[in-house]
C-alpha cells in the first residue's frame, strides 16, 4: 500500500493503491529487432485461472525467477534466450513469447513448440494464436507481403509520423498461426513493444469479439421456432372469442420460461461481444494508421467483417427483447379474457343466486302465512275449549254459545298470530345482521 503523504491527517481509501497499479498493470516492453514473437490466448475460468497462475509460479521457480504476485494480473520473465509476457484477464490468459534468436528471415522459424524452443502447460482452450515478426526496415516491403495471403492482405502505416508498417491477412497459415508483421522504419524499441502489443491485442480483441457469432447464428433457429409458435398461439386467440384456453396459457408460459433461459445462455455473451468490439476500435485508433499504396487499411477490412458479425449479435438480442415483450403482451391479453370471462361466471352467479334468493322469500313468505293460519287455528281451538268451559260453568250470556264465540275471537286470533310471526321475524332480521357485524 502506497505510504501516505507526509504530514497529511487523512485515511486513504482502501481501493487507492488498486487504482494507481492499475493504470501500470500492463506496461509495454521494449522490442529489439529483428524479433519473432508467439502470442496465445486460451480461454479460462475461474478454476482454470488459478491452476494457471500456480503453473507460472512453478515456471518461474523452475528457472530461478521471481514468481508473480498472488494478485497480479500481468508477469514478465525472461530465461533461455526468451522472453514471457504473461497476462490474465477476466475471460482469458495470454502468453506472449519472443526472441531475437533466428529472427532475421521473417516466419522462418513456423512453430516453437513442436521444435521444444518453449514447453508450458496451456491453462484452457486456444483461443488465438499469432505468429508476429518483427523486422528492419532493409527487407523490401513487396518481399515480406509475398508472405502473406494476398485475398485479405492489409498494409497500413503506424505510429508516430509513419515510424513503421503493418501486415496481416487475418488467415491461418499451415501451422496453426495467423501471421502479423511490423516492418520499423524509425520506431524506437519502447514504441515498436507499443506498437506490437496493440497489433496484438487487435488481434485477441476480435477473436474475443467474434465468439458470439456462433452462439447468435446457434440460437437464432431455436428464436424462430419460438416465434413461429407465439404467431399459431395468437392466431388461435384471434379465434377464440373467450380466450381463456388454459392450454394456450400454459404454451405461454412454456414459451416466456424458454426465453429467459435463452437469455441467460447469450446476455452476458453479446454484451461481451461488443465490449471487445469497442476495445478493437479504440485499440486501431491507439494505432494510428494510415493507408500504404493499394492494401486496404486493417479498419476497413474489419469494418467489412466484423462489424457485421456484431450486428448480428445484436440483432439477435434485439429479437429475445422484443419477443419477450411480445409473450409477455399476449400473455397479458389472456389474463384479460380469463378475467372477463370469469367475471361473466360470477355474474351469472350472482344472478341465479338473486333468483333462488327471490324464491326462498317468496317461500318464506308462504310458510309465514301457514303458519300465522295454523297459529290462529290452535288459538282459535283452545279459546273454544275455554268457551265451552265458560258456557257450562255460566259465565257467557244465553245468546251466545261456545261456537259463536269461538268465531267471534277468529279475527282476534288471526291478528295475536300476525303479530307474533313479524316480531319473530324481526328478531331474525336483527340477529343475522349482528352475526354479519361480527
Amino acid at each position: 500500500m502506497n505510504k501516505p503523504i507526509t504530514g497529511a491527517q487523512w485515511i486513504e481509501h482502501e481501493s487507492r493503491a488498486a487504482i494507481l497499479a492499475e493504470l501500470h498493470a500492463r506496461p509495454f516492453l521494449p522490442l529489439q529487432v529483428p524479433r519473432r514473437v508467439y502470442h496465445f490466448a486460451f480461454a479460462t475460468n475461474r478454476e482454470e485461472a488459478l491452476a494457471d497462475r500456480a503453473a507460472l509460479e512453478q515456471l518461474a521457480r523452475t528457472h530461478r525467477l521471481e514468481p508473480p504476485a498472488p494478485d497480479a494480473k500481468f508477469h514478465h520473465l525472461a530465461f533461455n534466450g526468451w522472453q514471457l509476457r504473461w497476462e490474465q484477464h477476466a475471460e482469458f490468459t495470454t502468453y506472449s513469447w519472443s526472441t531475437s534468436i533466428g529472427a532475421e528471415k521473417p516466419f522462418d522459424h513456423a512453430d516453437p513448440l513442436t521444435r521444444g524452443e518453449i514447453a508450458f502447460r496451456p491453462p484452457g482452450p486456444l483461443i488465438v494464436a499469432t505468429h508476429l515478426c518483427v523486422i528492419d526496415g532493409q527487407t523490401p516491403l513487396d518481399e515480406l507481403a509475398a508472405l502473406f495471403n494476398s485475398q485479405s492482405l492489409c498494409v497500413i502505416e503506424i505510429g508516430k509520423a509513419g515510424g513503421a508498417q503493418a501486415l496481416t491477412d487475418f488467415a491461418v497459415d499451415a501451422h496453426g498461426f495467423t501471421r502479423m508483421a511490423i516492418r520499423i522504419l524509425e520506431a524506437p524499441p519502447l514504441e515498436a513493444g507499443r506498437l506490437a502489443q496493440r497489433l496484438l491485442e487487435v488481434e485477441t480483441y476480435r477473436s474475443m469479439a467474434l465468439i458470439g457469432l456462433p452462439l447468435a447464428r446457434a440460437v437464432s433457429p431455436e428464436l424462430t421456432m419460438m416465434e413461429e409458435e407465439l404467431s399459431e398461439i395468437t392466431n388461435a386467440l384471434r379465434r377464440d372469442e373467450s380466450r381463456s384456453n388454459q392450454a394456450l396459457l400454459k404454451r405461454l408460459s412454456d414459451l416466456l420460461a424458454a426465453n429467459e433461459a435463452l437469455s441467460t445462455r447469450t446476455t452476458f455473451r453479446f454484451s461481451a461481444s461488443r465490449a471487445y468490439h469497442a476495445l478493437v476500435k479504440s485499440r486501431l485508433e491507439l494505432l494510428q494508421e494510415a493507408k500504404e499504396g493499394q492494401y486496404p487499411t486493417i479498419s476497413s477490412f474489419l469494418n467489412a467483417r466484423l462489424d457485421p458479425a456484431i450486428e448480428t449479435c445484436n440483432a439477435v438480442q434485439a429479437r429475445q427483447t422484443r419477443f419477450s415483450t411480445d409473450v409477455a403482451r399476449t400473455t397479458n391479453l389472456m389474463r384479460t379474457g380469463i378475467t372477463l370471462e370469469m367475471e361473466r361466471q360470477n355474474g351469472a352467479l350472482l344472478d341465479d343466486m338473486v333468483r333462488r334468493t327471490r324464491l326462498q322469500m317468496r317461500l318464506n313468505r308462504m310458510v309465514q302465512g301457514i303458519s300465522v293460519a295454523g297459529l290462529a287455528y290452535y288459538l282459535v281451538g283452545l279459546f273454544a275449549f275455554i268457551a265451552k268451559g265458560l258456557k257450562e260453568a255460566g259465565a257467557l250470556p244465553e245468546a251466545i254459545s261456545a261456537d259463536m264465540a269461538g268465531a267471534i275471537f277468529v279475527p282476534f286470533a288471526l291478528l295475536i298470530s300476525w303479530a307474533f310471526m313479524a316480531r319473530v321475524r324481526v328478531l331474525s332480521i336483527r340477529a343475522a345482521k349482528e352475526e354479519l357485524g361480527d
